[in-house]
């Protein structure tokens, strides 16, 4: 089974098929990029990725996933890479894309998880990414869709045996919605920035992993130019 880059590099042993992973990063931190590195790598590593795209639009995915080594035409072409916009509903706007949401609402997915996802055969090589699950926010009360996740999506992972990443924007929120949804992840990972110093740090850690050894200390996130992550220890 592939590896997930940046989480299972602070982890003693891989996360188990299925888990739920939750991150709550800082808008302005490197959850994005690091969201697509992870991706980027599990393509390498012959996995397959379907990634749910709230904050980006499927073409600019398309051009970082290239910035970083992928051969993205192929692997749609191929069925490995599945790019679902979101992004596009969010403006009220009918997606053109292959796979996509056509509405937020709680309901609406609920419906749709019920037919397709929850039916799915199983697959660990397959890994999903929600880049930023608050969206869903806009369209549902806290309630609804904390329920979505909760009913649909977090019991999907088990189904299909594949696991499941998703972004949640801290302090955006109320707490209640945040002990729920930590309450029932498998892992929880934190994405701030710091700015205590003269210089901007970007940081990392995973604050709890239920079934793995890790290491909770934060880590420094550098960006190359190629858009590559690399993680170092904070000394």
């Amino acid at each position: 089974m592939p590896r997930i880059q940046l989480i299972e590099d602070l982890t003693s042993t891989q996360v188990p098929q299925g888990s739920n992973l939750l991150v709550e990063f800082d808008p302005s931190s490197r959850w994005y990029n690091a969201s697509l590195n992870i991706a980027a790598s599990w393509l390498r590593q012959d996995g397959v990725l379907i990634y749910n795209a709230g904050s980006q639009t499927p073409d600019d995915i398309r051009s970082m996933l290239q910035q970083l080594s992928v051969n993205v035409a192929e692997l749609e072409g191929a069925g490995r890479l599945m790019i679902y916009d979101w992004y596009t509903t969010t403006l009220g706007q009918k997606s053109k894309e292959k796979f996509a949401i056509d509405s937020l609402k709680a309901h609406d997915l609920s419906i749709f998880f019920a037919k397709e996802a929850m039916h799915q055969a199983p697959n660990p090589d397959l890994l999903r990414i929600g880049d930023n699950v608050s969206t869903l926010a806009r369209f549902n009360d806290d309630k609804a869709w904390t329920e979505f996740l909760l009913t649909r999506s977090f019991p999907s992972s088990m189904v299909r045996k594949s696991t499941q990443i998703l972004g949640v924007a801290s302090g955006v929120h109320s707490e209640s919605v945040y002990r729920t949804l930590e309450a029932a992840a498998d892992g929880i990972i934190d994405f701030k920035v710091d700015q205590s110093g003269d210089e901007l740090k970007n940081l990392m850690r995973i604050r709890n992993m239920r079934k793995v050894v890790f290491d909770a200390r934060w880590h420094l996130l550098r960006l190359n130019e190629n858009l590559e992550i690399d993680i170092e220890k904070l000394t």
